[in-house]
């Protein structure tokens, strides 16, 4: 049987981290704004699915979700150790580069089946400008295996955060737009997880259209 929360530890840690670091840091440095938290299902595991733009962006989305987010992780962080547990705690699931895309959508499947919200980018890298540009399926499918709803957020302003050449992240206004749940698909055949996933991408520009 699934479950329908993360583990209480993880929850324990994600307040730890959260209140004061990243929250502090989304709303005095990034003068975060957040439209949309009430959308968050507050049980239940789901597919978070954003655009992506910067480093920052995990922290940020799991901050607005106000429960921790789990994401795919570099397997050499969970060969740090301190550094392993902590990540594990916090709903990190590793990926080895270069895997298989089915063996990181079992890592997710894990996820969820564990009560985790589980973020994915659509596009699965970084766009210069926040606008997702090749959609992945990956998301829908997930979200179709696991019969768990998809929750859209977009994210605007985080690709000025840091410019090329620098490691000081730069104080540029954030602004986090969280859209109404969609339904988990009915089923895994292509043309289902294109309809799912372009409905995501619309949803989510909308919101980034919104600007600040």
């Amino acid at each position: 049987m699934a479950k329908t929360r993360e583990p209480v530890a993880s929850l324990f840690l994600y307040h730890l981290f959260k209140w004061p670091v990243v929250s502090p840091m989304l709303h005095t440095y990034f003068r975060g704004r957040i439209y949309g938290a009430q959308n968050v299902p507050m049980s239940g595991a789901f597919v978070v699915v954003s655009n992506h733009a910067s480093d920052y962006d995990p922290p940020i989305l799991s901050n607005c979700m106000n429960r921790p987010v789990a994401f795919m992780a570099k397997e050499e962080l969970f060969e740090i150790p301190v550094l392993k547990q902590a990540i594990s705690l916090y709903g990190a699931y590793p990926v080895r580069r270069g895997e298989s895309d089915r063996a990181a959508m079992r890592a997710a499947l894990s996820s969820l089946e564990a009560g985790w919200a589980t973020g994915l980018f659509l596009d699965g890298t970084r766009s210069p400008d926040g606008r997702i540009y090749n959609p992945k399926l990956g998301a829908a499918l997930i979200a179709a295996k696991a019969q768990v709803p998809l929750l859209p957020v977009s994210l605007w302003g985080t690709q000025a955060i840091v410019k090329k050449g620098s490691l000081v992240p730069k104080p540029v206004p954030v602004t986090i737009r969280i859209g109404e749940v969609i339904p988990a698909p009915s089923s895994t055949k292509r043309e289902v997880l294109e309809a799912i996933t372009q409905q995501c991408v619309e949803v989510i520009h909308g919101l980034h259209d919104l600007g600040r």
